[in-house]
């Protein structure tokens, strides 16, 4: 696997972790996003 596509992926599970602990209301917007390094 290239560098390019293995960083893609962790961004991708990165997201998938923050939006599943959003969903169920372990993280608020803000600390999503700042695991995910972007503005709320």
């Amino acid at each position: 696997m290239r560098r390019t596509e293995l960083l893609q992926e962790i961004r991708k599970m990165r997201f998938e972790e923050a939006y599943g602990g959003w969903e169920t209301g372990r993280l608020m917007q803000a600390e999503a996003a700042s695991l995910l390094g972007v503005c709320e």
